[in-house]
């Protein structure tokens, strides 16, 4: 049974957060995938939350799950990006915010992402879901840039690739999804495949730069918008989706 103030918190987005259609569901393989989307600010998750078809469970640094550690991350990781003069503000909202944090993120489709020893907690848990034929949502951008649409991807990810075989012996699919909040859409691309004859380091360099690519291309594919970020920026710096030169 979900906590009733996360229930309550899902009925309101439900209401006031935009509703987003689902494009190229023909390119979700049916059984376990790994899905790898741009995660434009909060739009990714809660989208993703709300809209995405079928099973799915998403990736969540596990601070946003642990009550004494919200307010630093939440901080650091959303609003420290923010206009200098109005930084206060949003460093009190984030020592306001971890009752509320902890009960949703921990009542969300999510697994915990662990940056330490545990990391490997989070690929256990993975697995366990996706041999349900679950997906797995995973947003990975860093704060590089790497064009107008995507920053750059964290690798580790990728190596939930290698994990599943080592247990499953298969390779598991990932595939590239744009979030375009301008439009409402989730939209879905071919997926490429995990290939475990190669070398862990290559295929994450292959799987990444595919998808960044991949989900780029289908920024670009869309007619003229505003890219929503990663980086919680003013709304005047939000990019057009043009192709650079």
């Amino acid at each position: 049974m979900k906590h009733p103030v996360f229930r309550l918190i899902k009925k309101i987005a439900y209401i006031v957060f935009p509703k987003y259609k689902v494009i190229g569901m023909e390119n979700i393989p049916d059984g376990p995938a790994v899905v790898i989307g741009n995660h434009s600010q909060a739009h990714g998750p809660v989208s993703v939350e709300l809209y995405f078809p079928g099973e799915h469970y998403t990736w969540c640094i596990a601070e946003m799950m642990e009550k004494d550690k919200v307010a630093e991350y939440a901080y650091r990781d959303f609003w420290s990006k923010k206009p200098v003069i109005i930084r206060p503000f949003f460093k009190l909202v984030a020592h306001l915010i971890p009752s509320l944090s902890e009960i949703v993120f921990t009542n969300a489709d999510t697994l915990p992402v662990y940056k330490d020893k545990r990391v490997f907690k989070t690929f256990q848990l993975s697995v366990e879901k996706l041999e349900q034929s679950a997906k797995i949502v995973i947003f990975p951008e860093e704060y590089t840039e790497y064009n107008n649409i995507v920053h750059r991807f964290q690798r580790g990810f990728a190596y939930l690739g290698k994990y599943y075989y080592r247990q499953e012996g298969q390779d598991i699919p990932f595939v590239p999804m744009y979030v375009c909040p301008a439009r409402g859409e989730l939209v879905f691309g071919e997926p490429i495949y995990y290939d475990h004859t190669k070398k862990s380091e290559e295929e994450a360099e292959r799987i990444c730069g595919y998808l960044q690519d991949a989900i780029s291309e289908i920024a670009y594919s869309l007619p003229r918008h505003r890219v929503v970020p990663y980086p919680n920026v003013s709304k005047k710096k939000y990019p057009y989706n043009e192709r650079l030169l």
